[in-house]
């Protein structure tokens, strides 16, 4: 091959090499949408350091095309969530996280009622398509022992029974650690919330490589 030819086959070549980064721009854009409570909604956080803000900002650090949007209340227990959740939830979502069950231990809501409600939302979410990451979280102390042992097993179960992503512990980066929790609360503060993202990621990678194979 003379220096002419090889120098046009290299013009080609750098003409149509795209950079892998480039190609992965152009992947459509995740939706996730977080139905959560006061663990997962941060409203007493600067915006930028709630859970949705940080979450987002770590997986675009990994490459990942995603919007991350908040559709969590601090008060909502599971049958709140269920009551709300086609306005919380639009049709163009392709994933969501679901973080409720918190409240519900706060306020002794009888398990049972939990459980229905989060298996609706759960039906509610396979039948649109919308891909599922559920979070459990730890039971509350005030508890009564049947009762802690009753809602340790409802996240587990119906992620097992749905065949949903499970992520046992929402709270578990941060309920053990004061330093990590707003003062005399058991709600994150901004360094419990890094915690939570920092734990959740590979979960929430997963979630969006579900979310990519749905059909709007």
């Amino acid at each position: 091959m003379g220096r002419r030819e090889f120098i046009i086959l290299a013009g080609v070549a750098a003409a149509t090499w795209v950079p892998p980064t480039a190609l992965h721009s152009e992947e459509r854009v995740i939706k996730i949408v977080v139905l959560g409570d006061v663990l997962a909604s941060g409203y007493y956080l600067p915006v930028g350091r709630r859970f949705s803000d940080r979450l987002e900002f770590a997986l675009k650090a990994k490459g990942q095309s995603v919007t991350v949007v908040d559709a969590s209340k601090g008060n909502d227990t599971a049958a709140r969530g269920l009551a709300r959740l086609s306005h919380a939830v639009p049709e163009d979502a392709d994933a969501v996280i679901l973080e409720l069950g918190a409240i519900d231990m706060l306020f002794a809501v009888e398990p049972i009622i939990t459980r229905r409600s989060l298996a609706a939302i759960i039906e509610n979410l396979k039948a649109r398509r919308i891909a599922v990451l559920l979070c459990g979280a730890a039971p509350h102390t005030d508890l009564d022992d049947e009762h802690k042992s009753a809602f340790a097993t409802i996240f587990s179960g119906l992620a097992s029974e749905y065949d949903v992503l499970f992520y046992p512990a929402f709270d578990d980066a941060f309920v053990s650690d004061p330093s990590l929790r707003e003062i005399g609360d058991f709600k994150p503060n901004a360094a419990g919330t890094e915690a939570v993202v920092a734990r959740i990621l590979p979960k929430a990678e997963a979630l969006i490589d579900q979310g990519r194979h749905r059909v709007h």
